[in-house]
């Protein structure tokens, strides 16, 4: 199980987060892992858990400063009150270097909200070293692709209704006329199709876990952060 720890921001302000650990933990590599619209809940310290049962050491920041949902209309309602920047070049950043203290390479993944972030964080975090975005994506003005120097995966579904399919080949055109390293991957899925919560009747509507999809993409990620990050 993991921990609640505190880190740094670039501007000295202390945030928590949730730091899970693989059973040998020195030398590992390590990944700032972005949560969801719902806050850092049991899910999303899962996806923490796997990057840890994987060997990486991973840390979750809490972007809510303690606050999760399982209501859609209130995830909406924090989200909106989120300040991507401040989240991106402050939180996020501020985990990585956190994780740069004890680890040689440190990668950065987010889904869906998170994978938003993902792409506006890892433009402003020259500490990275890798990206793993899990469908999701900023408006494409706001991304400086031209900052990014890393490598960068994506796992996108093309039936996604938040994130359209269009939008992400234009983000994969926007990224390789920059330089930048990219290996997207899409999936004939619905949105969160690697969220094994995304099931039954309290789902939203517009999202679906897929196993088998999500089983790929889970691989295909560790493949990358394994190459990348050893």
């Amino acid at each position: 199980m993991g921990s609640t720890i505190s880190f740094q921001r670039p501007d000295g302000q202390t945030v928590q987060g949730y730091l899970a650990e693989p059973l040998n933990p020195v030398g590992a590599p390590a990944v700032v892992v972005i949560q969801e619209w719902w806050g850092l809940n049991d899910q999303i310290r899962g996806v923490a858990e796997r990057f840890a049962n994987a060997g990486f050491v991973a840390l979750v920041p809490d972007l809510y400063r303690g606050q999760s949902t399982v209501e859609a209309e209130e995830a909406h309602h924090l989200m909106d009150g989120l300040n991507f920047g401040d989240a991106a070049t402050q939180d996020v950043r501020g985990a990585v270097q956190y994780l740069k203290g004890r680890a040689a390479k440190v990668g950065i993944t987010g889904y869906c909200m998170g994978g938003a972030l993902t792409l506006l964080a890892v433009g402003a975090t020259p500490e990275a070293d890798a990206a793993v975005v899990w469908y999701g994506c900023p408006p494409l003005e706001y991304i400086n692709a031209s900052q990014i120097k890393v490598p960068v995966q994506g796992h996108f579904a093309t039936q996604d209704q938040f994130f359209a399919i269009a939008t992400i080949d234009a983000l994969e055109a926007k990224l390789n006329a920059a330089g930048v390293k990219t290996d997207f991957h899409r999936y004939l899925a619905h949105h969160a199709f690697a969220n094994e919560t995304a099931v039954g009747p309290g789902r939203i509507p517009a999202t679906q876990y897929d196993p088998v999809w999500a089983a790929q993409a889970w691989d295909r990620c560790f493949a990358f952060f394994g190459r990348w990050l050893a």
